[in-house]
């Protein structure tokens, strides 16, 4: 089989690393890639944003599946165009994509199939959305409607700091994703990722997991696109998946079958439990990025045959076959994350990793420069590493990571301490 992954970060790294393990897979081509994925599959320069330019590639180069990594190009309908040239793909429509592509939208949805979530206005002036933060109080939360690269969600302790996201977000801060905005009810508990493929029909999990949002030991500072991840996620019981699978997820799908908007890819549910009482936050439409690099250390090589039952509509025939340990990934970021830092500084020492089924450095913002591997990004490096308990799979993960020889970038040095506590 001919595959080609659209991507360039850790999460598509690490998608790159288990489908290589699958014997099916007779040629990999990533696309954009970077330096790290260039080591293990072909990479190809191409606009991933034009459904028009990724169809004519796969067909020049006979790829026979095609599976879309970030959620900007399947919001922009490559997948569509891929489906319309006859071209096996994993990934949602346009239309299905909406869910992450527009909050108000999965709220609408939310709504319609009785799934619970936060009690939310949906605004398109600042002054309307100014009033609702004053009718409501603090702590509350403001998102903006549209895709803001994991960045577009405030969380305000104080009615004065809602106003002022308020401001940026019509401001133009976050571009077009902040001419709509969404504000909700803070809701208190334990925050997990659950993880589910979806074939129009059919629903099947494939893993939990925790990410640490904040850049700052402790949970403190900004929010990030994620600074690390654990998996499974304790606070994610059986039963409580369970419940959430009856109450949120099929519900949902139900409900976009029901509009004649089947969706079909991984739904990546962020669930706020409390009391063991499971609450959406926000759906993803595509592998979290750090979960999917410790989903990836867990799942090896099934996922290419996983994601491939998922684009057949085959869901019904498949299973999950998990190891009973834990992955762990530290994000390596560029100092000044998430807010101005430099490119170009150089990154050593990864030679001297012994990297194994259990341990590997997935990048993220790399490139290759006279020889080097250097930072080309805020998020840089994804260290990941297994083990049979958690604490194991964090001291794995931290060696790799004082290892490596960046003096310009940084880490949090307590991933998975929720879990570990």
């Amino acid at each position: 089989m001919n595959i080609l992954i659209l991507g360039s970060g850790g999460r598509e790294h690490s998608l790159a690393w288990a489908v290589m393990q699958n014997p099916k897979c007779d040629k990999l081509i990533v696309a954009p890639g970077n330096a790290g994925i260039a080591q293990i599959a072909d990479c190809a320069s191409i606009d991933i944003m034009d459904g028009g330019t990724v169809v004519q590639f796969a067909e020049r180069n006979n790829i026979d599946f095609v599976i879309v990594g970030p959620e900007a190009p399947l919001a922009a309908g490559v997948a569509d165009r891929l489906r319309e040239a006859g071209i096996l793909v994993f990934g949602p429509s346009k239309a299905a994509a909406e869910l992450e592509a527009s909050k108000a939208f999965t709220k609408e949805i939310c709504d319609a199939c009785n799934a619970p979530t936060a009690a939310y206005g949906h605004f398109t002036d600042a002054a309307a959305a100014k009033a609702y933060v004053q009718a409501q109080g603090a702590p509350i939360v403001v998102k903006a409607d549209g895709l803001a690269a994991g960045k577009g969600v405030i969380i305000a302790e104080t009615v004065a700091q809602a106003e002022a996201a308020i401001d940026d977000m019509f401001g133009g801060e976050f571009g077009a994703a902040g001419a709509e905005v969404v504000i909700e009810e803070f809701m208190r508990g334990e925050e997990a990722s659950f993880f589910v493929l979806c074939d129009g029909e059919n629903v099947l999990p494939i893993g939990t997991a925790q990410d640490h949002k904040r850049v700052g030991d402790g949970d403190t500072g900004p929010n990030t696109g994620g600074m690390g991840a654990y998996s499974p996620a304790p606070v994610l019981t059986d039963a409580i998946a369970e419940r959430a699978l009856a109450e949120i997820i099929r519900p949902t799908m139900a409900e976009m079958a029901k509009r004649g908007i089947p969706y079909q890819g991984v739904l990546y549910a962020g669930l706020m439990i409390e009391n063991d009482v499971p609450r959406l936050v926000e759906y993803n439409v595509r592998f979290g990025d750090p979960e999917c690099q410790a989903l990836m250390m867990r799942l090896g090589a099934q996922v290419l045959d996983l994601l491939h039952a998922t684009a057949q509509g085959r869901l019904s025939e498949a299973q999950v076959n998990w190891a009973n340990d834990h992955a762990l990934t530290v994000v390596m970021a560029a100092a000044g994350y998430p807010g101005d830092y430099q490119k170009g500084s150089v990154i050593g020492g990864l030679d001297a990793i012994t990297e194994d089924s259990s341990n590997v450095v997935f990048h993220a913002g790399t490139a290759q420069k006279d020889g080097n591997i250097v930072a080309a990004g805020g998020r840089v490096l994804g260290v990941t590493a297994r083990g049979d308990t958690l604490e194991q799979a964090q001291q794995r993960a931290y060696a790799m990571v004082d290892a490596v020889a960046w003096p310009e970038g940084f880490c949090r040095r307590d991933i998975g301490w929720r879990a570990l506590d």
